[in-house]
């Protein structure tokens, strides 16, 4: 079984966010970057399979720049078998990605693609669905255990009411939660191992996708800073200034 495992390189989530100062977006400049935290459970929860002797090979995925080379050989570290960086500079939005990673689909046939629900950066908890949608394969989100056998996945996931569990026929695509795995240490044998690894670049024109974004930013802001709390003496003071002055109520 080959499983296809996306992974995106984001600022290291220690990081304190800076937003320009021409408010065009977040500065990246000399900050340090490393693989979005789901991505690096779904990378684990792969390796896992393959030690299981339940899957044969894992592939590695990232799209971006020439930097992202660096997520993909701690993708390599951790236990991958290839990797394939999809090399653009222009800014790759959660469609583009989707298409993407459906022409690899098409091209490498894995039998399961598992990748992190959300990346932490824009937190837009889209490409998994859409990659799904465009492949016509079924898919589960959020996943807190993944169990293959007899050519299904049994997916359980955590929902508002509880938790349920969902059984998928194979190809199908799976996005991991927190509570999946934890991932493993990378050693330094293990890093130098990795250098050896195969990892491949393509353009997403040789793909035959057009990455255009679809969405314009106009200005990115920092929240505002909260104000400061305010005691009152009795549960009516309180009712009140909800309703007069926070209009909560």
């Amino acid at each position: 079984m080959k499983v296809l495992v996306p992974v995106k390189r984001v600022i290291d989530y220690n990081v304190n966010v800076r937003v320009k100062s021409d408010n065009t977006g977040v500065d990246i400049a000399n900050v340090k970057m490393s693989m979005n935290p789901f991505d690096e459970i779904a990378v684990e929860e792969a390796v896992r399979l393959k030690e299981a002797r339940v899957a044969t090979e894992v592939i590695a995925v990232s799209c971006g720049v020439t930097q992202c080379q660096e997520t993909l050989r701690t993708a390599l570290a951790i236990g991958a078998d290839r990797a394939i960086l999809v090399e653009s500079a222009d800014e790759l939005q959660p469609l583009a990605v989707a298409k993407i990673l459906k022409a690899l689909v098409d091209q490498e046939k894995p039998e399961l693609v598992i990748l992190g629900k959300q990346a932490i950066d824009d937190d837009s908890n889209q490409t998994g669905q859409m990659l799904a949608a465009l492949a016509g394969l079924p898919q589960a989100t959020f996943a807190s255990k993944l169990t293959i056998a007899d050519g299904k996945a049994m997916v359980s996931r955590e929902v508002d009411g509880g938790a349920e569990t969902l059984s998928l026929k194979l190809p199908a695509v799976v996005t991991t939660d927190l509570r999946l795995n934890e991932p493993r240490y990378v050693t330094l044998p293990n890093i130098m191992k990795a250098k050896k690894k195969p990892l491949s670049t393509v353009k997403p024109a040789d793909l035959g996708v057009d990455v255009t974004p679809r969405l314009k930013t106009l200005k990115v802001t920092e929240p505002a800073k909260r104000s400061a709390g305010v005691m009152v003496p009795d549960v009516k003071t309180l009712v009140e200034k909800l309703k007069t002055e926070a209009k909560v109520l």
